[in-house]
């Protein structure tokens, strides 16, 4: 089935129901009786892009080492290079990899700038394997670790201000991590102007891109970005296990050599996954045809349209916090919220677990901010404007 036509204005479009249910019917619906709002940790593939996926895992099965070692590093490169395109950057500064974990372990764990006394910036809100990732770095490099807390409620300003003051604070710092769209809240930081006040520092920016590919539109070349981690099974809509790290090229011999790879130049010897799967990699250009299809501008606006409507008809709920502000600027589809004083792990849980038993509405807690654990909301291109109204309708019932 292909993709309904576009209209010319993707934000009036994001209110078309008609539109999105035609969108919709290219996915696999979510079981019946169940409003999944848990899309983050992957996202389906279009019915399309799963039959070309078996197709190409049938063609591997079939011929086996006959096409992987013959042709298909030359469909990969094809592949590749319609990636490179897709974000606006040269063939030779990106590299496959299973995810946006693994990405931010090459850039993470292969940065080679740091020496003993320098430090090491991260926030509350990044990803729980780069928190980690940076905390192994002072038994790795012996370098100091600085962990600081994002201000809730966020202002676009106020993201910029505290980074800002983590720096000045830190002087020894060389290296920072910064998550572009968090996992945790949502929270879209403004990632053009902090990696300009780190690089007027010194300091290097590590971009984690895990949710922002997708979901939201950017540029890592307008936004000054020199190393990135890339997801492409989460809102690109590719099969199970494909990323992509990103070095600009006059810095790839800042990031070490992978210790299974030869010495070389290229970025492809940062990165050393072993046999990849090839009818993974092979389908990611058939993920980017089903995105281009709906519309990147389409998508993105579809899913701050359905965030909207159940977190701005919540922003003043005397007893329900919403982890985004109203700034479009600062998040996407992705918000999160907590119950007042409702803010340990074990309270989110159940929080978790009403919502699941007494409404079918599935969600998940995210722990780890500094303000206490969370649940988080991410609605995909199968929810409907009434998904989000019964959301709403459950939570005020909860909260009453």
């Amino acid at each position: 089935m292909a993709a309904p036509a576009l209209a010319a204005d993707p934000a009036a479009l994001a209110r078309n129901e008609r539109h999105w249910s035609r969108v919709a019917a290219l996915f696999d619906t979510p079981p019946p009786g169940v409003i999944q709002l848990e899309n983050g940790q992957f996202g389906a593939m279009t019915r399309a892009t799963r039959a070309a996926y078996e197709q190409k895992l049938a063609r591997v099965n079939r011929e086996t080492t006959l096409y992987t070692r013959r042709s298909a590093l030359q469909d990969v490169q094809a592949v590749r290079a319609k990636a490179a395109a897709f974000l606006g950057v040269d063939v030779d500064e990106i590299a496959f990899t299973r995810g946006g974990t693994e990405s931010m372990l090459v850039l993470i764990g292969g940065y080679s700038r740091l020496k003993p006394g320098d430090a090491v910036l991260y926030a509350d809100l990044d990803y729980d394997s780069m928190q980690v990732g940076m905390e192994s770095l002072a038994r790795l490099r012996g370098v100091r670790v600085v962990r600081f807390a994002l201000p809730e409620p966020a202002t676009r300003q106020g993201l910029i201000d505290a980074y800002d003051q983590a720096l000045k604070a830190n002087p020894d710092v060389r290296m920072m991590l910064l998550t572009h769209l968090s996992h945790r809240t949502g929270l879209i930081p403004p990632v053009k102007e902090i990696t300009a006040l780190a690089k007027a520092r010194g300091v290097d920016v590590l971009l984690d891109c895990g949710h922002a590919l997708g979901q939201t539109e950017f540029s890592l070349r307008d936004m000054g970005v020199e190393f990135a981690g890339l997801n492409l099974h989460k809102w690109i809509g590719s099969p199970l296990g494909v990323g992509l790290v990103y070095i600009r090229r006059d810095r790839i011999s800042d990031i070490e050599i992978s210790i299974l790879a030869e010495p070389s130049d290229a970025i492809d010897a940062r990165v050393h996954t072993g046999t990849v799967s090839y009818a993974s990699v092979l389908t990611v250009a058939d993920a980017f045809d089903a995105h281009a299809a709906i519309g990147p501008a389409a998508k993105a606006r579809r899913l701050q349209f359905l965030r909207d409507r159940w977190a701005e008809t919540l922003r003043d709920h005397p007893r329900i916090q919403v982890l985004t502000p109203p700034d479009p600027s600062l998040h996407a589809g992705i918000t999160s919220f907590r119950i007042t004083d409702q803010t340990s792990l074990a309270q989110a849980l159940e929080l978790k677990k009403t919502l699941f038993e007494r409404h079918r509405i599935f969600t998940v807690e995210r722990p780890g901010a500094a303000k206490g654990a969370c649940i988080r909301v991410s609605p995909s291109f199968v929810n409907t404007v009434d998904d989000m109204d019964a959301l709403v309708a459950a939570l005020k019932e909860i909260a009453a």
